[in-house]
């Protein structure tokens, strides 16, 4: 009998961002190609582990990066700070940049990482706003408000076709369990607009080791729009209406430096009184011209039984399932004076408890889409019938790993390197699939 555990993630307004179905069934399946060729390529590659923290509290940095200096091996760390670095075994100088916002980086020779227990701690960086020319809101609140309403001046004002990098993995505590990936096209409407973006599935793989599941198949629905909905700016009804806002309190953390842009952090938590588990986090926001330019948080769960409802419709009898840690991030890029969006991650880790199993299931899910190209739209927008449906469960659609033309014999990526790594893979992928074809690529 086949059984489902159904989740979706919710944001104020009671949209479904993301579901994931956890599918039960009888038989076991062989590993694929993406599992073989991580087993073959352990032998070339040496992996480090550890976790990055805030040198005073000791908490963890979630999203931080690490990036091997003048190569695009990079990795970010997990909900829990936590990070796996895979370089090339032939490798063994070279220096880590470690980074997050609002921190001062680091660059640490890679000889004085470990195998399994690294730690790096960043330091606050902090600007002094009475030593800067800038008027300084009075108050935090209203500072996210005018943001949120300047979009029309600061964002993208004509509708763009952009080409995005879209992949999400499942892992059963650090293994790895289901990787799909896909090129996508998105219509993107000016942000001023109320019409939603439209995306068009260009090409799309995938790999799943069903034997490492319990028995159970985990699909994840909402492919691309997961992440494209993580878009602050043109979707704020998500997290921030006019009525939500009243639900949060916002307060000045400190400011920093980013690529010589003042940048205020703003932090946000939803209020004791209110019972609905809503967000908190943190808004980085240009102080000289009210942008936000990143933006990252997380579901505030204060209680694991109501923070299930918000994910679980359907599960088996004898499984008891609640969300551990659901987080976002979202980062936005500058063009001739414009902004708009360039990078979003979503991480959602969960736990299954068993009737009479002594121990519990831990997994945990991501998806990440970054912006690889992008031009104006000259008036083009899909047909509803090629369009990908915000239910689509990309691991389903995907073809496992066909058109080697177009991917190539391996991966184009691994799981532990970064996304943006794989941007000139694709640009270069494309222009060929253009070539062959003679016709117009995303």
């Amino acid at each position: 009998m086949e059984s489902n555990i159904h989740f979706h993630l919710k944001k104020s307004t009671s949209v479904v961002l993301l579901t994931l179905f956890l599918v039960g069934f009888g038989g076991m399946q062989n590993m694929f190609a993406f599992f073989q060729d991580t087993a073959e390529e352990a032998v070339s590659y040496k992996q480090y582990k550890g976790e990055v923290l805030d040198e005073e509290t000791n908490k963890p940095l979630v999203f931080a990066t690490l990036t091997i200096e003048g190569s695009n091996i990079s990795t970010i760390t997990n909900t829990e700070g936590q990070f796996a670095l895979k370089v090339p075994k032939e490798m063994t100088g070279g220096n880590v940049l470690v980074a997050f916002l609002g921190y001062k980086s680091r660059l640490i020779p890679l000889n004085q990482f470990s195998d399994s227990n690294t730690k790096i701690k960043l330091q606050v960086s902090v600007t002094e706003l009475a030593e800067v020319n800038v008027s300084i809101p009075k108050n935090a609140t209203t500072l996210v408000r005018e943001t949120l309403k300047r979009k029309g001046q600061n964002y993208f004002d004509d509708p763009t076709l952009m080409t995005a990098f879209y992949r999400e993995t499942i892992k059963k505590r650090r293994k790895n369990v289901s990787l799909s990936e896909a090129v996508v096209n998105i219509y993107k409407t000016p942000y001023t607009s109320e019409r939603r973006d439209a995306v068009k599935l260009y090409k799309a793989r995938k790999s799943t080791d069903y034997s490492r599941l319990d028995t159970l198949a985990l699909k994840l629905q909402g492919g691309p729009f997961n992440t494209l909905f993580v878009d602050i700016m043109k979707y704020p009804e998500y997290i921030f209406t006019d009525e939500s806002m009243e639900n949060y309190t916002f307060s000045f953390n400190r400011s920093t430096r980013v690529n010589d842009q003042l940048i205020y952090i703003i932090d946000f938590e939803q209020r004791p009184s209110v019972a609905e588990q809503l967000y908190r986090g943190k808004l980085y926001i240009d102080a000289e011209n009210k942008i936000l330019t990143s933006a990252i948080f997380s579901l505030n769960i204060t209680n694991k039984d109501e923070a299930a409802k918000l994910f679980v419709r359907r599960k088996p009898s004898n499984a008891r399932v609640w969300p551990n840690e659901v987080a976002y991030r979202v980062d936005y890029r500058e063009k001739n004076g414009r902004w708009y969006y360039g990078y979003s991650n979503v991480l959602l880790e969960f736990k299954i408890n068993w009737d009479k199993k002594l121990f519990n299931s831990v997994y945990s899910m991501t998806c990440e889409m970054a912006i690889t190209d992008w031009e104006k739209n000259r008036g083009t927008f899909p047909k509803a019938k090629d369009r990908m449906k915000s239910s689509i469960i990309l691991n389903d659609e995907a073809l496992g790993f066909a058109d080697p033309d177009f991917w190539g014999e391996y991966n184009i990526i691994e799981p532990e390197k970064s996304i943006e790594s794989a941007i000139k893979k694709i640009r270069r992928q494309l222009r060929r699939a253009k070539n062959t074809s003679g016709t117009s690529a995303p």
